[in-house]
């Protein structure tokens, strides 16, 4: 109601809002206090000019002009509105056609549509009226056909647009229809620029009904309204001006008065429009990687919630963000995906419960879940909305803004588990207070954005806990939270897990998070797996250059405060441009010919550790990240990442200077010779020199760093 309010508080809404009231006034009252003084026939005064009696003059027939087009009002108005409402609900069902009807009829709308729109808009109108046939009735359909194709467009432009949402998305896991999603959560999102563009739509449709009667297609004797009017009038223009140009001028305010309303509305809302074309989507078929045709010949585990063979995802122009991506999850189990943005991390779960947009196209030799293929059964919402819970990166897109958050949680219980309205509520009120929320009848009355964003991620936490969730897909749940409630959502997350004996997909790109929560760790890379193995072998067993670049470049407690965070060199891989050969061979310091010619295949060792790499596991030991950021070749002295055959531990240059430990386990030396930061093998102290003359060493018990001599700081 405050931006309605806004419409007012300018000189262009006061005006429009002004005479758009007068007009409707004027529509209501006009016939009914001046429509016997309009068809009044004075023979004395016939085409008399303006006087005291006849302010503007009279017709050929002595009738009052000022009466005439006060009534006629009524008629131009609830015409030109009456159009509007065939153009715009005509419109709006060609706009939401792709959504409701599916690809390839929304593929046949959209042509249809885009046709139409090349069209001009009084030509359309013509030869509709020509269809239709002369008379109100063929008008009024002629005016509506013609517009409908041109708010077709915008709705499309804005469904699509919505479409896309994550809270849309999280609509369609809990198995809400197609219309039901179009109606409680695509139209109340779109419905106020539709309005504006309606009211805009309005002031240009009384112009060309105006058009149509003055040419003598609309309106017929003895009904009239202004473009009636107007062509009355015409043929008597040298001889009494004011009989054509006065239902021309009402013409006009009426017209202007619809148009400054729009544009107040428009200012008010910061409504504003765009369009966007796909071009056509070639088919690409999986099986195509070394892994997939690989998967095909796997076998097939009984014990798997979700078993994914050579996934592969599409978009045109020959771009495949995601191929021959190949894993399973058991029950109870969490595995975590790592990857630089871009990897095809979050599209490979997307694509798990099939929320990929059109033009996108999912491909594979098996996608099942609980046993169900997931691409030949064509009814699996409601598998997905009972069975399978998803947590996205946004807790704010997660959920529909003009929704209380009750609301959108018991849609679940209403179409999935056939409860009433007042038991399905009830049951969100008791999810929200299984995930931790406090006050939860409350808060199931608030809408998203009255949550904390922490508050808004255990609510979506919530809504995948209204069935009975075998599989969690959390797509990097915690990037827009600080580092408290992460702990807490993480918590959360292996909570429901334990509790629900479900399955846990986590996707992030801090590797940290993912060794914490999971057990196991897909490394993605360009679209591809390119290490499967447990998350206790990540920092000890890492048997691919990336995977050791991206542990690599994760601080922990032992990164000394000065030391240069490590980083990889070079940019990920363009999806639409993926090299020949491995594609990180162009960031590897090891790649060599056969790297860059030949894809190298995701292969198991026999324990479940799987990686697609051409070298062996001792030429990736000897792989170093420098000091200095970025990936460096391996030195036969322990040079760079590395540990020495004594224990010792990282080393960033041959002679043990930098960021090292030493085989007694004493601490770290920043030179050759042991000055600078360190500790002995005792446990005492820090010192500045190799001697531990400069400041003084402390003991066990004491613990001081001494920056310079004579300058010590006490721990």
């Amino acid at each position: 109601m405050r931006r309605w309010s806004r419409v007012l508080r300018t000189p262009v809404g006061i005006a429009g809002v002004t005479m758009l009231g007068l007009v409707l006034l004027l529509a209501v009252l006009a016939p009914l206090v001046w429509g016997d003084h309009a068809d009044a026939v004075d023979t004395d005064n016939l085409l008399a000019g303006p006087s005291g009696q006849h302010w503007i003059g009279t017709d050929n027939l002595g009738r009052d002009l000022l009466f005439r087009v006060l009534v006629a009002t009524r008629l131009s108005v609830a015409l030109a509105l009456l159009a509007t409402a065939i153009g715009t609900t005509l419109g709006l069902l060609l706009g939401v056609a792709p959504l409701l009807l599916g690809r390839r009829v929304g593929r046949l709308v959209v042509a249809v549509v885009n046709i139409l729109v090349a069209f001009p808009g009084l030509l359309l109108v013509l030869f509709f009226a020509v269809v239709f046939g002369v008379g109100t009735r063929g008008a009024v359909l002629a005016v509506g056909v013609a517009i409908a194709p041109g708010f077709a467009r915008l709705v499309q432009t804005f469904v699509a647009g919505i479409a896309e949402r994550d809270f849309v998305a999280a609509a369609r896991i809990a198995g809400v229809s197609r219309l039901r999603i179009v109606v409680r959560h695509v139209l109340p999102n779109i419905a106020e620029p539709l309005i504006v563009n309606a009211t805009i739509t309005a002031g240009g449709v009384l112009l060309s009904f105006a058009g149509l009667s003055f040419l003598g297609l609309g309106v017929q004797p003895p009904s009239y309204d202004w473009g009636r009017l107007m062509q009355e009038g015409l043929s008597g223009i040298y001889i009494h001006p004011l009989a054509a140009l006065a239902p021309g001028i009402a013409v006009i305010l009426a017209g202007l008065a619809f148009n400054l309303t729009g544009e107040a509305i428009a200012g008010a809302f910061g409504v504003s429009t765009v369009t966007g074309t796909a071009d056509p989507l070639p088919h690409v078929p999986a099986g195509e990687t070394p892994e997939g045709r690989a998967a095909h010949e796997g076998t097939v585990r009984d014990d798997l919630v979700l078993d994914v063979r050579d996934l592969a995802v599409s978009f045109p122009g020959g771009v495949r963000p995601v191929r021959g991506v190949s894993f399973g999850i058991a029950a109870g189990e969490a595995l975590g995906v790592v990857g630089e943005s871009g990897s095809g991390k979050s599209l490979t779960a997307l694509s798990i419960a099939r929320l990929v947009e059109e033009p996108g196209r999912v491909d594979a030799r098996r996608l099942t879940f609980c046993g169900t293929d997931l691409l030949e059964q064509a009814d699996h919402d409601e598998l997905l909305g009972t069975s399978l819970a998803v947590v996205f990166q946004d807790p704010m897109t997660s959920f529909n803004p003009v929704m209380r958050i009750g609301t959108q949680l018991a849609e679940v219980g209403r179409h999935h588990q056939g409860l009433s309205r007042r038991s399905a509520l009830a049951r969100a009120v008791d999810r929200l207070a299984a995930v931790r929320v406090r006050d939860p009848e409350r808060r199931a009355r608030q809408y998203p954005h009255e949550f904390s964003g922490g508050m808004r991620q255990r609510a979506m936490i919530g809504m995948g806990l209204m069935g009975s969730p075998r599989l969690i897909i959390a797509d990097e749940p915690t990037t827009a939270l600080d580092v408290t409630v992460q702990s807490q959502v993480l918590e959360l997350l292996q909570g429901v897990r334990r509790e629900q004996n479900a399955a846990l997909l986590l996707i992030s790109h801090d590797v940290s998070v993912v060794a914490d929560v999971c057990g196991r760790v897909l490394v993605m890379y360009a679209g591809r797996i390119v290490e499967d193995l447990p998350t206790d072998a990540l920092r000890t067993d890492a048997r691919h250059p990336y995977t050791r670049a991206l542990v690599a470049a994760v601080p922990d407690m032992a990164t000394a405060l000065d030391a240069p965070l490590a980083t990889i060199p070079g940019q990920p891989v363009d999806p639409a441009h993926v090299p020949a050969g491995c594609a990180f061979a162009a960031r590897c310091p090891i790649a060599n010919d056969r790297c860059r010619t030949e894809e190298p295949v995701l292969r198991d060792d026999g324990t479940g550790h799987r990686v697609a790499c051409w070298h062996t596991a001792e030429e990736v030991e000897l792989l170093s990240i420098g000091t200095a950021g970025g990936l460096d070749t391996p030195s036969p002295r322990g040079s760079g990442y590395s540990t020495t055959d004594d224990g010792s531990g990282y080393s960033t240059t041959g002679d043990g200077s930098g960021y090292s430990t030493t085989g007694d386990g004493s601490g770290y030396s920043t030179t050759g010779d042991g000055s600078g930061y360190s500790t002995t093998g005792d446990g005492s102290g820090y010192s500045t020199t190799g001697d531990g003359s400069a400041g003084r060493v402390a003991s066990a018990s004491e613990r001081i760093e001494t920056k310079a001599p004579g300058e010590e700081v006490a721990r």
